[in-house]
């Protein structure tokens, strides 16, 4: 299967450097659970776009510390890109970011966190879905950003602490999360402690807690990709 990874992540600090890109953590997340799948990665926060969607399976799209409400070209340009995968029927994940963008293109509402600030691992209740079934398991949060209003056709499949759309599914072909299975522990920690001033101490203090417990990233990628699974097969009559 051959993945097309949008990646919208804006960071260029000398932090982001020093870790692996999303290219390399979405790849690893995907290869862990079926080794023989292609990632190939496009930088749209860049301006580097797919030319087409022809060769492609299924669509991934990041997170990024940019908000889904920023006012810029290539945001407009990601927007229009989701609803023409959609018309296409390709089936679409976005985490965290890419939750949200998603939500916001095909009609839904998105606002800041009247709490704030949900960082380090959290505790998600997902509903059953026709490639998984109902759990609750840790996975690893850093958003300050959520979906209020689901698209239309959006059903919630997950919920979080101080978010109620912590996930949706549009039938069997659109699939998010807001939070982040690409993201090791290691990695979570670090960033953890780069924030450091810049978040607020409470909840610093309540992430740095939270590091005790590790996110079942495995669990969700297995899932993420029996949902690609199902959806490529939903398509092969129409391409056929």
């Amino acid at each position: 299967m051959r993945l097309a990874l949008l990646i919208t992540n804006t960071d260029k600090s000398a932090f982001a450097a020093a870790h692996d890109g999303d290219d390399v953590k979405f790849a690893k997340m995907i290869s862990a659970v079926r080794p023989e799948w292609q990632v190939v990665p496009f930088w749209v926060c860049d301006g580097e776009f797919p030319d087409g969607m022809d060769s492609i399976d299924g669509v991934m799209i990041t997170g990024s510390p940019a908000s889904v409400r920023d006012d810029a070209a290539w945001i407009a340009r990601l927007f229009e890109l989701i609803r023409q995968i959609v018309a296409r029927n390709i089936p679409l994940f976005g985490a965290c970011f890419g939750h949200q963008a998603i939500a916001l293109a095909l009609g839904g509402q998105v606002a800041r966190n009247p709490n704030g600030w949900q960082h380090g691992v959290v505790e998600v209740a997902q509903d059953a879905l026709p490639w998984a079934d109902p759990m609750s398991l840790p996975l690893y949060a850093s958003h300050c950003e959520q979906v209020t209003v689901l698209p239309p056709g959006a059903a919630v499949v997950a919920e979080g602490p101080d978010c109620t759309a912590a996930g949706f599914v549009i039938g069997q072909q659109v699939y998010t999360t807001q939070y982040h299975p690409e993201m090791e522990h290691g990695f979570i920690a670090a960033l953890t402690e780069e924030l450091t001033g810049y978040l607020p101490e409470d909840v610093l203090k309540r992430a740095k807690a939270s590091l005790k417990t590790r996110a079942r990233n495995a669990v969700f990628a297995e899932q993420l990709a029996r949902f690609f699974e199902q959806g490529v097969a939903a398509r092969e009559p129409e391409k056929s």
